[in-house]
């Protein structure tokens, strides 16, 4: 269980992340980028470490400053709503049902990039799962 503590501090860092000065200029499909995501509630993916960060993958750019980003596990999980794909001679997996708008303001460190047919998968299990 997650205290308030860990609450007030997630609190703190989005205060810090949204008077940012220096941001991220340039992001675009198919990179994955460690993004403070927080600390959320239930069941709903969060970030770890001082930042509440994960990686994300940016799925689709709405704008110069946002973007449609589906948050990574490193864990394995069955069901519908997760594709996973390898990266880095590692698999991970794409939490389709976590799927959110997220500001470049979160976006730290690139991570990396995915190729185009692990995207394709993707995309295909975005399809599966939300328009079928």
């Amino acid at each position: 269980m997650i205290d308030l503590i860990t609450f007030d501090h997630w609190n703190e860092v989005k205060k810090k992340l949204h008077q940012k000065e220096k941001e991220v200029e340039f992001f675009k499909e198919r990179q994955i980028w460690w993004c403070s995501i927080g600390q959320n509630l239930g069941s709903e993916s969060y970030g770890k470490g001082a930042t509440f960060s994960r990686p994300v993958l940016i799925f689709k750019k709405l704008s110069q400053r946002t973007f449609l980003g589906i948050p990574l596990t490193s864990k394995t999980k069955p069901g519908s709503w997760y594709v996973t794909i390898r990266h880095r001679s590692r698999e991970i997996t794409a939490l389709l049902n976590q799927i959110r708008i997220y500001d470049k303001k979160r976006l730290a460190n690139r991570f990396g990039e995915i190729d185009d047919e692990d995207f394709r998968r993707i995309k295909a299990g975005f399809s599966a799962f939300y328009c079928s």
